[in-house]
């Protein structure tokens, strides 16, 4: 095991440094920087050009106490529009149009039609040729006691009973006519947007009033978390949030997402004990509907404290370390007693001072530096 370290110390040290087959009078003069101790490491200037590198100065700023919890991402409701069978039939889908969710769909594009021809009872077809049969009977009927009226052969009441019948079928008759041109329903998309659910398969029968498919823009999103009774004095002074995504590691703060809390439980029962906490963001890559996420609520606070990036603090046998920097090129390990974090940024409750410079970004790979002599400006860097 001894052997296989040394080993793949000095392979690291010939590839990233390129030190075999050099002699040391070929590398350029670089101003000596003094190593303090063990705990010190040097990271040059070149090595830091190319990584993502930066450093900060540890300044006290506000920083109250965090919610830290578990969310649900929701489509906002007046994103969504459900589509529903206005007649039963039979669902079909045309062979062209490949109706699956996640489609992409045009307002007023025509997705499917419900077929109520095969129905013994409420036919469409026959209730659309029974309609269209009382309207040119009624309107006929309505047209021969107009002109009997005019020579006084028809009263005025049976006029009106005839113009009355008349009327009434003619808005059944436009009705379906308008809905129902062909016999059949025409369902089109109501917004531009995508198909978030299809609630029926091709063939099947809906129906009247049954939802058949949800269309959503996808603009607006709704994040929602379910607090325990403990943080109900906490709500009224919520601030601002960050969320997470567990999968990307990707977290976002609420200004970045134009979000705004919408709104937080009032009241609890014993059927749900939980205070609901809403916020409504704009949709953005890596939040899908229904996905969940870490949610970081920030509440007002007049409290100071040192924070440092998250991206500050590296790991070790479970013990967190900083790297706070000597000089230029030198950079001291600092073991840190950290507190709470709202996601990007964590307390430091012990281990550093107000002043002290550190390294923002690019921890990892000073530890790597520190633990091999050298660093692999490409290992754990996503390209």
């Amino acid at each position: 095991m001894k052997l296989k370290t040394y080993l793949y110390i000095i392979t690291m040290c010939v590839v990233l440094t390129g030190c075999a087959g050099h002699t040391h009078d070929s590398h350029r003069e670089e101003p000596e920087a003094v190593i303090e101790n063990d705990n010190t490491t040097l990271f040059t200037h070149e090595q830091q050009e190319k990584i993502d590198f930066a450093v900060e100065e540890i300044r006290p700023q506000a920083f109250g106490p965090v919610i830290r919890t578990a969310a649900q991402i929701q489509p906002a409701q007046s994103d969504e529009r459900i589509i529903t069978a206005k007649t039963e039939g039979a669902v079909i889908f045309p062979d062209n149009q490949n109706l699956v969710e996640g489609k992409a769909v045009g307002a007023g594009q025509t997705l499917f039609v419900i077929d109520g021809s095969g129905a013994a009872d409420n036919n469409l077809s026959v209730r659309y040729a029974e309609a269209e049969a009382e309207y040119n009977r009624t309107k006929t009927e309505y047209e021969r006691k107009q002109a009997l009226a005019n020579d006084r052969i028809v009263s005025q009441s049976e006029l009106l009973k005839s113009r009355t019948d008349f009327a009434h079928a003619e808005a059944v008759f436009n009705n379906l006519k308008r809905n129902f041109p062909t016999g059949k329903q025409t369902v089109t998309s109501p917004v531009n947007g995508f198909i978030a659910r299809l609630l029926v398969r091709n063939g099947q029968y809906a129906e009247a009033g049954q939802a058949v498919m949800v269309v959503s823009q996808n603009r607006a999103l709704y994040i929602k978390a379910e607090l325990q009774t403990k943080y109900f004095d906490a709500l009224s002074s919520i601030q601002s949030a960050h969320i997470r995504v567990p999968d990307t590691n990707r977290t976002y703060t609420l200004e970045e997402l134009n979000g705004r809390l919408v709104a937080y439980g009032q009241t609890t029962d014993i059927d749900h004990p939980l205070a609901p906490v809403v916020f409504r963001v704009n949709h953005s890559a890596g939040l899908l509907p229904g996905r969940f996420v870490e949610l970081f609520i920030q509440t007002q606070t007049n409290t100071r404290a040192l924070t440092v990036p998250n991206t500050a603090i590296v790991e070790e046998m479970g013990h967190y370390f900083v790297y706070v920097q000597r000089s230029p090129e030198t950079f001291e390990k600092r073991a840190v007693d950290k507190g709470a974090t709202d996601g990007l940024r964590t307390e430091i409750r012990k281990g550093v001072e107000e002043g002290e410079t550190l390294v923002s970004r690019g921890a990892l790979f000073i530890k790597l530096a520190q633990a091999a002599g050298t660093v692999d400006v490409h290992s754990g860097h996503a390209h």
